[in-house]
């Protein structure tokens, strides 16, 4: 995976948006593996916008199995 370049606001604005339409297994496990990779490399400020949509991931994630 390479998020070299990327916009982490933007990124995060676009994962949020498309959350309602995260219906399948290997795209809520695709999107939530990015946000956390990407959660580690933001600066601090940024972080607390990605732990929601982390959360939200996993929850959707765990209501999959």
């Amino acid at each position: 995976m390479n998020m070299q370049g990327v916009d982490p606001y933007g990124y995060l604005t676009k994962v949020s948006r498309a959350m309602d339409t995260l219906t399948q297994r290997d795209e809520i496990e695709t999107a939530l593996d990015e946000v956390e990779y990407l959660f580690e490399v933001i600066p601090p400020e940024l972080q607390d916008l990605a732990e929601p949509i982390i959360q939200t991931l996993r929850k959707k994630l765990s209501d999959c199995t």
